[in-house]
């Protein structure tokens, strides 16, 4: 198993500050998370700082894609099922923009065909909530080494 590359770690940003998306990280790396339940959220947001990695966390894709930060994004980690814009229709759209961004899914309603489509169009894992935060780590790892 190849090690997991760590970006420079981030000073340990106020929840209030970390959970916005219009923090001008201008020239930093980011992972940016994407769950319309707070609590997945914020314990995604949490485990990827506890281990050094600069992150930003949002409600939905549309606030992500009206953020700063889709640009400077080197691994997104989303949600599948959400109001507005899901998942899939956000790597979707990425995709078509000219992003390579490296995708990993999380969902509660895993199903074949949604797995099938995500990971055709490129996501590194689909991952069933609940998942183990192990699997979580390891795919984060297999992200940063694509982007």
């Amino acid at each position: 198993m190849m090690p997991i590359i760590l970006l420079q770690p981030a000073a340990a940003a106020p929840r209030s500050k970390r959970a916005q998306g219009d923090i001008d990280l201008s020239s930093e790396p980011v992972i940016s998370i994407i769950d319309d339940d707070p609590f997945v959220r914020d314990g995604i947001g949490d485990l990827m700082a506890s281990l050094g990695y600069r992150c930003l966390t949002f409600a939905s894709s549309e606030e992500f894609l009206e953020s700063r930060q889709v640009s400077n994004t080197v691994c997104l980690i989303t949600d599948l099922h959400m109001p507005g814009l899901n998942g899939l229709d956000l790597q979707e759209h990425l995709l078509q923009k000219g992003y390579c961004t490296p995708v990993i899914f999380v969902t509660a309603f895993p199903d074949g065909k949604s797995r099938e489509r995500a990971l055709r169009a490129g996501a590194v894992a689909y991952l069933s909530k609940p998942f183990a935060e192990s699997s979580l780590i390891h795919a984060v790892g297999s992200a940063l080494r694509a982007s």
